[in-house]
Protein backbone atom coordinates (compact mmCIF):
# COMPACT_ATOMS: atom_id res chain seq x y z
CA UNK A 1 0.00 0.00 0.00
CA UNK A 2 1.22 3.53 -0.83
CA UNK A 3 1.42 6.43 1.56
CA UNK A 4 -0.78 8.16 -1.07
CA UNK A 5 -3.30 4.79 -0.70
CA UNK A 6 -3.04 4.53 3.21
CA UNK A 7 -4.03 8.49 3.52
CA UNK A 8 -6.72 8.02 1.32
CA UNK A 9 -7.62 5.12 3.45
CA UNK A 10 -7.89 7.04 6.64
CA UNK A 11 -9.98 9.73 5.15
CA UNK A 12 -12.40 7.68 3.79
CA UNK A 13 -12.87 5.64 7.06
CA UNK A 14 -13.14 9.41 8.59
CA UNK A 15 -16.04 10.37 6.31
CA UNK A 16 -17.82 6.96 6.66
CA UNK A 17 -17.42 7.97 10.49
CA UNK A 18 -18.71 11.91 9.90
CA UNK A 19 -21.18 10.81 7.49
CA UNK A 20 -23.13 7.45 10.37
CA UNK A 21 -22.35 10.59 12.84
CA UNK A 22 -24.38 13.19 11.03
CA UNK A 23 -27.13 10.22 10.18
CA UNK A 24 -27.43 9.56 14.00
CA UNK A 25 -27.17 13.08 15.16
CA UNK A 26 -30.38 13.51 12.04
CA UNK A 27 -32.55 11.00 13.51
CA UNK A 28 -31.80 11.98 17.27
CA UNK A 29 -33.18 15.51 15.93
CA UNK A 30 -36.00 13.91 14.51
CA UNK A 31 -37.58 11.77 17.60
CA UNK A 32 -36.90 15.33 19.17
CA UNK A 33 -38.93 17.17 16.95
CA UNK A 34 -41.49 14.07 16.67
CA UNK A 35 -43.04 14.08 19.83
CA UNK A 36 -44.07 17.99 19.00
CA UNK A 37 -44.69 17.91 15.43
CA UNK A 38 -46.63 15.21 13.01
CA UNK A 39 -44.89 12.87 10.84
CA UNK A 40 -45.64 14.63 7.45
CA UNK A 41 -44.59 17.40 8.12
CA UNK A 42 -41.57 16.56 9.14
CA UNK A 43 -40.58 14.52 6.18
CA UNK A 44 -42.61 17.68 3.95
CA UNK A 45 -40.08 20.77 6.02
CA UNK A 46 -36.97 18.60 6.25
CA UNK A 47 -37.03 18.32 2.14
CA UNK A 48 -37.98 21.91 1.54
CA UNK A 49 -34.51 22.88 3.20
CA UNK A 50 -33.01 19.69 1.40
CA UNK A 51 -33.99 20.78 -1.76
CA UNK A 52 -33.00 24.69 -1.44
CA UNK A 53 -29.57 23.43 -0.92
CA UNK A 54 -29.51 20.93 -4.20
CA UNK A 55 -31.58 24.19 -6.13
CA UNK A 56 -27.64 25.41 -7.33
CA UNK A 57 -26.05 21.74 -8.05
CA UNK A 58 -29.52 21.19 -10.06
CA UNK A 59 -28.81 24.53 -11.70
CA UNK A 60 -25.12 23.87 -12.67
CA UNK A 61 -25.92 20.77 -14.03
CA UNK A 62 -28.95 21.41 -15.75
CA UNK A 63 -32.47 20.72 -15.55
CA UNK A 64 -32.21 17.90 -18.59
CA UNK A 65 -29.39 16.39 -17.14
CA UNK A 66 -30.85 16.01 -13.22
CA UNK A 67 -34.46 15.11 -14.42
CA UNK A 68 -34.15 13.33 -18.00
CA UNK A 69 -33.74 9.89 -16.79
CA UNK A 70 -34.55 6.37 -18.05
CA UNK A 71 -37.21 3.90 -16.04
CA UNK A 72 -39.11 6.57 -14.43
CA UNK A 73 -41.22 4.73 -12.82
CA UNK A 74 -38.91 3.19 -11.15
CA UNK A 75 -37.61 6.16 -9.90
CA UNK A 76 -41.30 7.32 -8.80
CA UNK A 77 -40.99 3.70 -6.84
CA UNK A 78 -37.87 4.37 -5.59
CA UNK A 79 -39.10 7.98 -4.33
CA UNK A 80 -42.04 6.82 -2.59
CA UNK A 81 -39.82 3.52 -0.31
CA UNK A 82 -37.64 6.16 0.13
CA UNK A 83 -40.42 8.39 1.86
CA UNK A 84 -41.89 5.87 3.42
CA UNK A 85 -39.10 4.77 5.30
CA UNK A 86 -38.58 8.06 6.49
CA UNK A 87 -42.09 8.19 7.76
CA UNK A 88 -41.53 4.76 9.67
CA UNK A 89 -38.72 5.50 11.15
CA UNK A 90 -40.16 8.55 12.55
CA UNK A 91 -43.19 7.05 13.43
CA UNK A 92 -41.48 4.63 15.33
CA UNK A 93 -38.73 6.19 17.10
CA UNK A 94 -41.51 8.67 18.77
CA UNK A 95 -42.74 5.53 20.73
CA UNK A 96 -39.40 3.15 20.97
CA UNK A 97 -35.97 4.26 22.30
CA UNK A 98 -33.47 5.28 19.31
CA UNK A 99 -31.03 2.88 19.36
CA UNK A 100 -34.10 0.16 19.37
CA UNK A 101 -35.32 1.45 16.17
CA UNK A 102 -32.00 1.79 14.66
CA UNK A 103 -30.29 -2.25 15.52
CA UNK A 104 -33.87 -2.98 13.52
CA UNK A 105 -32.91 -1.05 10.53
CA UNK A 106 -29.30 -2.47 10.85
CA UNK A 107 -31.03 -5.55 9.52
CA UNK A 108 -31.47 -4.04 6.35
CA UNK A 109 -28.19 -6.14 4.67
CA UNK A 110 -30.17 -9.33 5.85
CA UNK A 111 -33.24 -8.21 3.72
CA UNK A 112 -31.67 -6.96 0.82
CA UNK A 113 -29.31 -10.26 0.15
CA UNK A 114 -33.48 -11.86 0.60
CA UNK A 115 -34.53 -9.53 -1.95
CA UNK A 116 -32.22 -9.91 -4.18
CA UNK A 117 -32.86 -13.56 -4.80
CA UNK A 118 -36.55 -12.51 -5.43
CA UNK A 119 -35.78 -9.35 -7.13
CA UNK A 120 -32.88 -9.24 -9.04
CA UNK A 121 -32.03 -13.40 -9.47
CA UNK A 122 -29.31 -12.89 -7.69
CA UNK A 123 -27.59 -16.44 -6.29
CA UNK A 124 -27.05 -16.85 -2.17
CA UNK A 125 -25.09 -19.87 -1.19
CA UNK A 126 -25.46 -21.05 2.21
CA UNK A 127 -23.24 -19.83 3.90
CA UNK A 128 -25.25 -16.70 3.63
CA UNK A 129 -28.40 -17.91 3.89
CA UNK A 130 -27.38 -18.92 7.48
CA UNK A 131 -25.78 -15.28 7.98
CA UNK A 132 -29.48 -14.30 7.42
CA UNK A 133 -31.60 -16.64 9.70
CA UNK A 134 -28.79 -15.75 12.60
CA UNK A 135 -29.74 -12.12 11.49
CA UNK A 136 -33.08 -12.51 12.31
CA UNK A 137 -32.67 -13.95 15.25
CA UNK A 138 -31.09 -10.84 16.32
CA UNK A 139 -34.28 -8.96 15.20
CA UNK A 140 -36.36 -11.46 17.03
CA UNK A 141 -34.26 -10.72 20.20
CA UNK A 142 -34.37 -7.38 19.78
CA UNK A 143 -38.18 -7.34 18.98
CA UNK A 144 -38.48 -8.94 22.68
CA UNK A 145 -42.29 -10.57 21.55
CA UNK A 146 -42.56 -12.61 24.83
CA UNK A 147 -41.82 -9.58 27.28
CA UNK A 148 -41.85 -5.88 27.12
CA UNK A 149 -43.33 -5.75 23.18
CA UNK A 150 -44.75 -2.72 22.77
CA UNK A 151 -46.07 -4.43 18.89
CA UNK A 152 -47.60 -1.37 16.63
CA UNK A 153 -44.31 0.81 16.89
CA UNK A 154 -42.31 -1.90 16.33
CA UNK A 155 -43.77 -3.27 13.82
CA UNK A 156 -43.62 0.21 12.11
CA UNK A 157 -40.06 -0.25 12.53
CA UNK A 158 -39.64 -3.50 11.27
CA UNK A 159 -41.67 -2.17 8.09
CA UNK A 160 -39.45 0.78 7.92
CA UNK A 161 -36.76 -1.49 7.44
CA UNK A 162 -37.94 -3.60 4.62
CA UNK A 163 -39.25 -0.45 2.91
CA UNK A 164 -35.46 0.98 3.34
CA UNK A 165 -34.05 -2.36 1.44
CA UNK A 166 -36.67 -2.06 -0.50
CA UNK A 167 -35.37 1.31 -1.64
CA UNK A 168 -31.86 0.15 -1.10
CA UNK A 169 -32.42 -2.46 -4.31
CA UNK A 170 -34.35 0.43 -6.91
CA UNK A 171 -31.27 2.31 -5.84
CA UNK A 172 -29.07 -0.65 -7.16
CA UNK A 173 -30.90 -0.81 -10.37
CA UNK A 174 -30.84 2.53 -10.65
CA UNK A 175 -27.27 3.38 -10.17
CA UNK A 176 -26.25 4.27 -13.64
CA UNK A 177 -28.44 7.79 -13.33
CA UNK A 178 -26.52 9.47 -11.12
CA UNK A 179 -26.08 10.56 -7.66
CA UNK A 180 -27.31 14.06 -8.24
CA UNK A 181 -30.28 12.53 -9.58
CA UNK A 182 -31.43 10.30 -7.11
CA UNK A 183 -30.98 12.64 -4.15
CA UNK A 184 -32.82 14.85 -6.04
CA UNK A 185 -35.64 12.39 -6.83
CA UNK A 186 -35.93 11.75 -3.68
CA UNK A 187 -35.91 15.01 -2.08
CA UNK A 188 -38.74 16.31 -4.18
CA UNK A 189 -40.97 13.01 -3.60
CA UNK A 190 -40.49 13.71 0.02
CA UNK A 191 -41.68 17.28 -0.40
CA UNK A 192 -44.50 16.47 -2.41
CA UNK A 193 -45.29 13.38 -0.51
CA UNK A 194 -44.65 15.06 2.80
CA UNK A 195 -46.35 18.11 1.78
CA UNK A 196 -49.72 16.48 0.72
CA UNK A 197 -50.04 16.11 4.13
CA UNK A 198 -50.06 19.66 6.01
CA UNK A 199 -53.40 21.01 5.26
CA UNK A 200 -54.28 17.92 7.63
CA UNK A 201 -51.22 17.64 9.98
CA UNK A 202 -50.00 21.22 10.22
CA UNK A 203 -48.69 22.98 13.42
CA UNK A 204 -47.43 26.03 13.35
CA UNK A 205 -43.26 26.11 15.04
CA UNK A 206 -41.15 29.14 16.37
CA UNK A 207 -38.96 30.17 14.12
CA UNK A 208 -36.10 27.74 16.68
CA UNK A 209 -38.13 24.56 15.45
CA UNK A 210 -38.31 25.67 12.41
CA UNK A 211 -34.89 26.00 12.20
CA UNK A 212 -34.48 22.21 13.83
CA UNK A 213 -36.64 21.19 11.56
CA UNK A 214 -34.54 22.07 8.24
CA UNK A 215 -31.41 21.61 10.01
CA UNK A 216 -33.13 17.29 9.33
CA UNK A 217 -32.33 18.15 5.48
CA UNK A 218 -29.27 19.47 5.66
CA UNK A 219 -27.66 16.99 8.32
CA UNK A 220 -29.36 14.03 5.72
CA UNK A 221 -27.61 15.69 2.78
CA UNK A 222 -24.42 16.03 4.69
CA UNK A 223 -24.42 12.52 5.27
CA UNK A 224 -25.24 11.38 1.97
CA UNK A 225 -22.46 13.82 0.71
CA UNK A 226 -19.86 12.04 3.25
CA UNK A 227 -20.45 8.67 2.81
CA UNK A 228 -20.48 9.23 -1.15
CA UNK A 229 -17.56 11.15 -0.29
CA UNK A 230 -15.98 8.14 1.63
CA UNK A 231 -17.10 5.54 -1.08
CA UNK A 232 -14.51 7.30 -3.29
CA UNK A 233 -11.57 7.49 -1.37
CA UNK A 234 -11.54 4.33 -0.10
CA UNK A 235 -12.71 0.51 -0.97
CA UNK A 236 -16.30 -0.65 0.74
CA UNK A 237 -14.61 -3.05 2.11
CA UNK A 238 -12.68 -0.70 4.39
CA UNK A 239 -14.71 1.79 5.28
CA UNK A 240 -18.50 -0.15 5.29
CA UNK A 241 -18.10 -1.77 8.41
CA UNK A 242 -17.63 1.84 10.05
CA UNK A 243 -21.11 2.13 9.43
CA UNK A 244 -22.37 0.58 12.50
CA UNK A 245 -20.66 3.28 14.46
CA UNK A 246 -24.25 4.85 14.37
CA UNK A 247 -25.34 2.40 17.19
CA UNK A 248 -23.18 3.25 19.69
CA UNK A 249 -24.00 6.87 18.86
CA UNK A 250 -27.93 6.07 19.15
CA UNK A 251 -26.84 4.75 22.68
CA UNK A 252 -25.26 7.63 24.06
CA UNK A 253 -27.90 9.87 22.33
CA UNK A 254 -30.62 7.77 24.04
CA UNK A 255 -28.76 7.66 27.34
CA UNK A 256 -28.13 11.37 27.76
CA UNK A 257 -31.02 13.08 25.93
CA UNK A 258 -33.49 10.98 26.98
CA UNK A 259 -32.15 8.78 29.87
CA UNK A 260 -32.23 5.40 28.30
CA UNK A 261 -30.35 2.85 29.55
CA UNK A 262 -29.95 -0.10 26.72
CA UNK A 263 -30.77 -3.21 27.67
CA UNK A 264 -28.65 -6.50 27.52
CA UNK A 265 -31.43 -7.91 24.74
CA UNK A 266 -30.52 -4.80 22.50
CA UNK A 267 -26.80 -5.83 22.78
CA UNK A 268 -27.53 -9.45 22.11
CA UNK A 269 -29.96 -8.47 19.16
CA UNK A 270 -27.53 -5.96 18.01
CA UNK A 271 -24.27 -8.29 18.42
CA UNK A 272 -26.13 -10.97 15.93
CA UNK A 273 -27.50 -8.06 13.09
CA UNK A 274 -23.88 -6.57 13.29
CA UNK A 275 -21.84 -9.65 13.03
CA UNK A 276 -24.17 -11.43 10.27
CA UNK A 277 -24.04 -8.53 8.28
CA UNK A 278 -20.19 -8.17 8.42
CA UNK A 279 -20.34 -11.62 7.22
CA UNK A 280 -22.86 -10.91 4.35
CA UNK A 281 -20.30 -8.45 3.16
CA UNK A 282 -17.12 -10.29 3.30
CA UNK A 283 -19.03 -13.18 1.41
CA UNK A 284 -19.94 -11.02 -0.95
CA UNK A 285 -16.35 -9.12 -1.40
CA UNK A 286 -14.37 -12.38 -1.76
CA UNK A 287 -16.96 -14.09 -4.56
CA UNK A 288 -16.61 -10.73 -6.05
CA UNK A 289 -12.93 -11.01 -5.98
CA UNK A 290 -12.97 -14.37 -7.02
CA UNK A 291 -15.04 -13.42 -10.29
CA UNK A 292 -12.51 -10.97 -10.82
CA UNK A 293 -9.64 -13.33 -10.84
CA UNK A 294 -11.23 -15.60 -12.68
CA UNK A 295 -12.62 -13.21 -15.45
CA UNK A 296 -9.12 -12.04 -15.51
CA UNK A 297 -7.43 -15.77 -16.14
CA UNK A 298 -10.09 -16.11 -18.49
CA UNK A 299 -9.36 -13.13 -20.48
CA UNK A 300 -5.30 -14.25 -20.22
CA UNK A 301 -6.20 -17.78 -21.81
CA UNK A 302 -8.09 -15.72 -24.72
CA UNK A 303 -5.02 -13.63 -25.37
Amino acid sequence: MTASTATDSRLGILMMLLGMSLFTFNDALGKWLVAEYPVGMLVAVRSLFGTAILLPLIWREGLAAVFAVGRLKMHLLRVVCVTADIGCFYWAVRYLPLADVMTIYMSAPLIVTALSVLFLGEKVGWRRWAAVVVGFVGVVVVLNPTGTFDPLPSAMALLGAVIFSAGLIFTRVLRGAGTLSLVTYQTLGGLVLGGVTLPMAWVDPGWLDFLLLGLLGVTALAGHSAINRSLQLSPAAVVVPFQYVSIVWAVVLDLLVWGTMPTARIGLGAALIIGSGLFIFYREQRLNRSAATQASADLGAAD
